[in-house]
């Protein structure tokens, strides 16, 4: 019995350790905000290479505080080959205010956002069929237009299948 106990918890404490665990990206070059691995979470990816596969949809979320007021809030999100920047359609340069929630992920949150509050951004996007198949390093800011900064930003290699 005490066996079944222990197995039990055991298997617990991984399914937690899993749900909990964020993707491990790397911070952009120039960001100088704080960005810790376990913020972003990509589905169906834990460490790079990301495998995004063609005619699927991806989740993003990224939770994030920002240091001032931000009413225009949009997202800068572009695959990188061979040093150029390709964007992500219907992603890239779009408004990020409809995408963003309380720090509990499910109360929807709205622009302006407040300075020090802790808020969750989530998105999901297609992997469109006519994206080539490639191996390069997505490139995903939250922008802060009024400020001109980025409030989040992150880079990991992914491969589109």
């Amino acid at each position: 019995m005490a066996f079944s106990y222990y197995y039990a918890l055991i298997t617990f404490a991984a399914l937690l350790f899993t749900v909990t665990e964020g993707t491990r990206v790397r911070e952009c070059k120039g960001f100088q905000g704080k960005l810790a691995n376990e913020s972003v979470s990509i589905s169906s990816c834990q460490e790079a290479p990301c495998k995004l596969r063609k005619k699927s949809d991806v989740i993003v979320s990224v939770r994030f505080t920002p240091e001032n007021d931000i009413a225009k809030f949009l997202t800068h999100v572009h695959i990188k080959l061979l040093g150029i920047p390709f964007p992500f359609i219907g992603v890239d340069g779009v408004s990020a205010c409809g995408k963003v929630f309380e720090s509990d992920g499910k109360t929807k949150a709205s622009c302006p956002l407040k300075k020090g509050k802790e808020y969750m951004y989530q998105n999901s996007f297609k992997v469109l069929e006519i994206y080539p198949t490639v191996k390069g390093v997505v490139h995903w800011a939250l922008h802060d237009a009024d400020n001109k900064k980025d409030v989040s930003c992150f880079e990991i290699l992914a491969k589109i299948l």
